[in-house]
């Protein structure tokens, strides 16, 4: 198949994939979008958002449209990192017994950590290894995971008794942290009108694991030019204080920025967007989106940031409204 016609086939799976959900997700049209580029870039999405704005339900609506395995794994304080990862269990068969490995809930393509940040710190350690090895340890054995493997957590920005606030290490870890908006009164009565109704829509399965993972693949073959890559390097060295290139606020107000990863999101994440443009090769302007989901979490703000209440988002805008996005 010649590159234009892969191309041409990627949007066209793309945006059947984005319809088909959005027959049951109302208003999140650019979060969807986002999910899907980080899911195909390999990476790990943060849902962050105040309860009751269909977090979980957005997930479960991904998984029932990708024809891929789904678990969810609601996190809770008593949760254990056996409880994700599998144990092994005593069998008898002909006879004879031994321990065999009974797998968790981990061990599926795509799995929903609701409310990540209720479980303890023992069992964020066990899932922060699946999200980085794509394997698990148990019983000082490794256990590959399922590939294409990938975690959607939810947290809730609100409420913080009785939770466990991810380390930095682990935020760093999420390809994407996506904020979820409250919806305006136009969505709410669609919501309202899809949900309280008998009818309720059927999702199909519109893409199986082979298509997934050629357009996979095809991401990674878009040409990113090494001006955009100076580009992007200069994005990421703009948010560390001691640096030349640090904008106005991040002297001010961060202690330590971006990490590398932030580059390589920002990379991936601008050839998607060139794909569903049609182009094989990455511009300027497939850079901006991908900022403020990419740096918000990586981003450490020192104590006269945190005292002030300064958003990282308003650090990004700084960032992409300076000369470093230019062509």
């Amino acid at each position: 198949m010649e590159s234009q016609e892969k191309i041409g086939e990627f949007q066209r799976n793309f945006g059947i994939l984005r319809s088909e959900i959005g027959k049951f997700i109302v208003g999140y049209d650019r979060i969807v979008e986002s999910i899907l580029t980080a899911m195909l870039c390999g990476g790990n999405v943060l849902l962050e958002g105040v309860p009751g704005l269909g977090k979980t339900m957005l997930v479960r609506a991904l998984g029932q449209a990708l024809d891929l395995s789904f678990r969810r794994i609601q996190f809770t304080p008593d949760l254990m990192p056996a409880d994700i990862t599998g144990t092994y269990i005593l069998s008898e068969e002909n006879g004879q017994r031994r321990f065999v490995f009974r797998q968790g809930p981990l061990f599926a393509h795509i799995v929903l950590a609701d409310e990540v940040n209720r479980a303890t710190p023992k069992t964020q350690s066990a899932l922060l290894e699946a999200m980085q090895e794509h394997s698990v340890t148990v019983g000082g054995e490794h256990h590959k995971l399922i590939e294409p493997f990938f975690v959607l957590a939810t947290q809730n920005p609100i409420e913080m008794e009785g939770t466990y606030p991810l380390p930095e290490a682990q935020l760093d870890r999420f390809f994407f942290k996506l904020k979820i908006p409250f919806p305006s009164e136009a969505e709410l009565n669609m919501i309202l009108d899809r949900t309280t109704s008998s009818s309720v829509p059927e999702l199909s399965k519109v893409m199986n694991r082979a298509a997934f993972l050629a357009a996979a693949e095809l991401v990674r073959d878009v040409i990113l030019s090494d001006h955009l890559r100076g580009t992007i390097s200069r994005i990421i060295l703009a948010t560390h204080p001691e640096t030349p290139h640090a904008t106005e606020l991040a002297r001010k107000y961060v202690r330590y920025g971006a990490s590398p990863r932030a580059a390589q999101a920002i990379s991936l994440a601008a050839k998607v967007t060139a794909l569903l443009d049609g182009r094989g090769h990455v511009a300027a302007e497939d850079i901006l989106p991908h900022l403020a989901p990419a740096l918000r979490h990586r981003i450490i703000l020192n104590f006269e940031g945190e005292a002030d209440g300064v958003d990282t988002d308003a650090i990004a805008l700084e960032i992409a409204n300076g000369a470093f996005v230019k062509p």
